[in-house]
Order: C-alpha cells, then sequence, then structure tokens
C-alpha cells in the first residue's frame, strides 16, 4: 500500500474565490430570461439586448437597490448564462437521483425566505419537485427546460 504524503507549501494561496457563473442549457432563451426573472429575481446583464430569438444571455442577480454586480473576483451569487440547447436539448441533471427517485439538483441557491419563494414559486406554477429538511428547509425544482435546481434556508 501506498504510503499517505503530505503535500507541503510554500505559501498559502488563495487559488479559488467564488463560482462566477453557471452555463445553462435552454430551449428558448428569451422565455427562459423571463422565467428566471419572475422566479429567481435574476436580470439579464445591462450588456444584453432581450429579444426574440437570441440564443446566449447573461442573467445577474441584482444587489438589494436592484443594480447589477460589477464583475470582480469575489461573486456572491453566480451569473447565469442561458445558451440555447441544441436540437437533443442537452440539461444540467446527475444521472443518479435521490433516495426519494427524484432527480439531484445540479446546484442550490441560499434564502433568508424560503416560505416567500415556496409561495411565489406556487403561484407561478414552477415545478417543485419535492422538499426536505437538510439542516433547514430545502424545496427542489425545475425550469421549464428540465434543469434541476434547489434552493435552501440555513
Amino acid at each position: 500500500m501506498e504510503e499517505n504524503k503530505e503535500i507541503k507549501q510554500q505559501e498559502k494561496h488563495e487559488d479559488i474565490t467564488g463560482i462566477t457563473c453557471i452555463y445553462v442549457p435552454v430551449n428558448d432563451v428569451y422565455e427562459s430570461i423571463q422565467w428566471y426573472q419572475k422566479n429567481l429575481g435574476y436580470q439579464p446583464a445591462d450588456s444584453n439586448r432581450v429579444e426574440p430569438g437570441m440564443t446566449m444571455a447573461v442573467m445577474n442577480m441584482p444587489d438589494r437597490n436592484g443594480n447589477l454586480p460589477s464583475p470582480g473576483l469575489r461573486q456572491v451569487v453566480p451569473a447565469l448564462f442561458l445558451h440555447q440547447s441544441d436540437e437533443e436539448g442537452g440539461r444540467l441533471r446527475f444521472s443518479w437521483t435521490l433516495d426519494s427517485g427524484k432527480p439531484h439538483a445540479i446546484a442550490c441557491f441560499i434564502t433568508p425566505r424560503i416560505e416567500v419563494l415556496r409561495e411565489r414559486f406556487k403561484e407561478n406554477g414552477v415545478n417543485i419537485l419535492g422538499e426536505r429538511m437538510t439542516s433547514g428547509p430545502n424545496v427542489t425544482f425545475a425550469d421549464p427546460d428540465g434543469n434541476v435546481w434547489e434552493v435552501w434556508q440555513p
């Protein structure tokens, strides 16, 4: 058996400081922009012209005052890059499921107001796949293209 070797670092480095974006395949970028605005509060980046037929859009989470963040080294909430998928319609998902047999989310958002989000999802007809407690309430949901997400309140 090979012995565990310690990796020695001469100097501590902060190599990763956050996640800047998640690439999301969708069937219709224009319609997906509206869905992510309505349900999660994401807004198109200032550089995007929103129009039918577009094939890519950058979506950012605005701050409390409605201002979009400027790119930087530390991203608290990643941008979503909506890309039109090919004919086969690739989706973000794992090939395995949770114990309940429901699809597992590809990423988890954090919220201090999960009840408000849950009600918004219900009012807007969002496909809620499940709810559970994991150190706080979780709601698993899918966008209209079948991309599976989760939101958690610590």
